[in-house]
């Protein structure tokens, strides 16, 4: 039996803490570990075959390769292909690749941009991999999927017709990077077919983990050359894209230039036509061929007009995808920009980076946490919330001034085509200092001796209750009247007493009975205060304002878990349900308080046991 889904929420949420899930201490994808395989692998003298995303059918996918051709697909191993793989040969470049029959431009695009950063690329792709020495047929590649890096184990068996790869592939028939990059990536996604269309940011960031910065040309910031320059400084991976055309098809328009197409940024640079400055964005088309021909393209007579030096430094008249185009045309012709950098210096200019991240996980659950938008005022402020600090300008640090946040839709399916992807935003907010009103209420000692006195008339000969007793007592007298719900069940005040019973006895003594009876007065005056749709029950925007009241700060998770546990299937939450959740809470608290050091509590197992099954 697993554990509880809490407990593995714990267990994830420390292993992030003790740095698993870091680029230096991946995860495991699938919980395949790839050394251990690897020498399992070599001991048995086998050629691995990943069962996980089998060289079959079911890893190419619906839809990108015809019936005919797929009966026609063979999966062969690069040894098989040629005589001698490598996986990479001569360095790496954006202009080893060349696209497949699949529509992954995007993924492309972004595989360019990363072959400039070579210290990212190495993250990515560990190059001590070989087909020479320990060779296996296993391969592993590293990417960065919302919060943590994972280590993706893969076969090198690659889907072929003729003896060609159908898929991505590299101009030297001899290098495999490319290719078994792309595996990789279609694992993750699910499948090949899962990673036809998509967006360049969506690999840019599982590349780098970094920060996404997105700009729409049809109205760019007056800063955007200013940005364009700091980020290619500031190791940036850069693309853009083309308007799609009247149909999903890549239909290439007189100017050369595709439609619905992701291209690579490889460039910008300033230099003197005519005694003016003009602006340049030097592009990739990742099919590695089709290029721009207006001003500024490789047969342009405009570059005759610039300098000899940089003439030789930027022009390179080869059918090679890449191209040059004024910083104007590129804001004409093409719709949007996507920066993604390690570090978001690149916006202010400071170097070296002094940003700060924090990442924060929330989720939208229905009559909880999914307030919907601004429209809808009486539910909007229940929405995931996340407070910061800036230290601003009493600071010494000037970039504590700024805060850029980025906000990324984790998916719930394991196929990339399941995704939906919902039209989410956020909304910041200043805030001052607040403090929460918290009841207290005095003791009355007249009115505790007067409970005493009730007490001893209904205890037993060793002036005690038991969770039978307490039952009648709260039900028929202490809150008669007020129960809606049926009243406490046994099992409910049996919690109680458990929660309340200092002298370990399973029963109740006077000065614990009347400890629990204020607290129970205590918390019907709190439901009555915020239940101020009078129905009897707490809604979820009332249960939150009891918390506040109590001075009780909870997570969205934390008031999640309750409402699963102590509420009714309309998600409202009963009297005697919100008394015992109260009770536990603050007992839970308590303990901790208690046997903590303040921050982190460490229990034997027998001392874990014994609290958790009488409290």
């Amino acid at each position: 039996m697993p554990p509880p889904g809490v407990c593995l929420n714990i267990l994830e949420a420390r292993r992030k803490q003790s740095g698993h899930g870091s680029a230096k201490n991946p995860d495991k994808f699938f919980q395949q570990d790839y050394e251990q395989l690897k020498q399992y692998c070599l001991i048995k003298g086998l050629r691995y075959i990943d069962e996980r995303f089998p060289p079959d059918r079911s890893s190419i996918g619906a839809g990108i390769v015809t019936p005919s051709d797929l009966d026609r697909v063979v999966w062969m191993r690069p040894t098989k292909i040629v005589p001698n793989p490598y996986l990479t040969v001569s360095g790496i470049s954006r202009f080893d690749i060349s696209q497949g029959i699949l529509g992954n431009c995007w993924f492309l695009a972004s595989l360019g941009a990363l072959t400039f950063q070579p210290d990212i690329f190495k993250e990515v792709v560990p190059l001590e991999q070989t087909f020479q020495e320990n060779y296996c047929g296993l391969f592993h590649f590293r990417f960065w999927r919302f919060g943590k890096w994972v280590d993706v184990v893969i076969d090198d068996k690659l889907p072929t017709i003729n003896g060609k790869l159908i898929f991505v592939h590299s101009k030297d028939s001899n290098e495999f990077w490319p290719a078994l990059l792309e595996k990789a990536y279609a694992k993750v996604c699910g499948s090949y077919a899962d990673m036809n269309e998509g967006s360049p940011a969506d690999a840019l960031m599982d590349f780098t983990g970094g920060i996404h910065i997105p700009i729409q040309l049809s109205d760019p910031p007056r800063y955007l050359w200013d940005l364009m320059l700091r980020a290619g400084r500031s190791k940036s991976l850069m693309s853009s894209g083309t308007q799609q055309g009247e149909t999903s098809a890549n239909s290439i328009l007189p100017n050369g230039l595709v439609e619905g197409h992701a291209y690579t940024i490889t460039g910008v640079k300033e230099m003197l036509h005519q005694g003016k400055v003009v602006r340049l964005v030097r592009l990739w088309n990742p099919w590695g061929r089709g290029e721009w021909k207006g001003d500024w393209s490789d047969e342009s007579p405009l570059w005759k007009t610039v300098s000899s030096e940089d003439r030789k430094l930027c022009l390179s008249v080869a059918d090679d995808g890449e191209f040059w185009m004024r910083l104007e045309d590129f804001c004409s012709f093409f719709t949007d920009f996507d920066i993604c950098c390690l570090c978001p210096s690149c916006l202010d200019g400071e170097e070296p980076c002094r940003w700060r991240t924090t990442m924060f996980e929330g989720r939208w659950v229905s009559e909880v946490t999914a307030g919907g938008c601004m429209n809808y005022k009486e539910s909007f402020w229940t929405n995931p919330q996340f407070r910061i600090k800036l230290h601003g300008k009493n600071s010494d640090n000037s970039c504590d001034e700024n805060i850029y946040v980025s906000l990324m839709q984790k998916p719930d399916k394991r196929k990339r085509h399941m995704y939906k992807n919902l039209h989410i935003g956020f909304s910041v907010f200043q805030v001052n200092t607040t403090h929460f009103c918290i009841i207290e209420r005095k003791l009355n000692i007249e009115d505790d001796q007067k409970k005493a006195h009730f007490f001893r008339q209904h205890s037993d000969k060793y002036e005690e209750v038991g969770a039978e007793q307490l039952q009648g007592l709260l039900n028929d007298q202490i809150l008669k009247g007020d129960l809606k719900s049926g009243g406490f069940s046994i099992d409910a005040c049996r919690s109680m007493v458990a929660l309340m019973d200092n002298s370990i006895t399973g029963k109740l003594n006077s000065e614990e009975f009347v400890c629990l009876w204020n607290k129970v007065i205590k918390y019907r005056d709190i439901f009555y205060l915020t239940d101020v749709s009078r129905t009897g029950t707490l809604s979820l925007k009332e249960l939150r304002n009891a918390f506040n009241t109590l001075g009780k700060m909870l997570s969205d998770d934390m008031l999640s878990l309750m409402v699963l546990r102590y509420g009714a299937s309309s998600g409202h939450m009963s009297l005697e349900s919100f008394i015992s959740l109260i009770l536990r809470l603050e007992c839970m608290h308590k303990i901790f308080k208690n046997l903590s050091d303040g921050k982190s509590m460490n229990l034997r197992e027998s001392e874990w046991i014994y609290l958790s099954m009488y409290t």
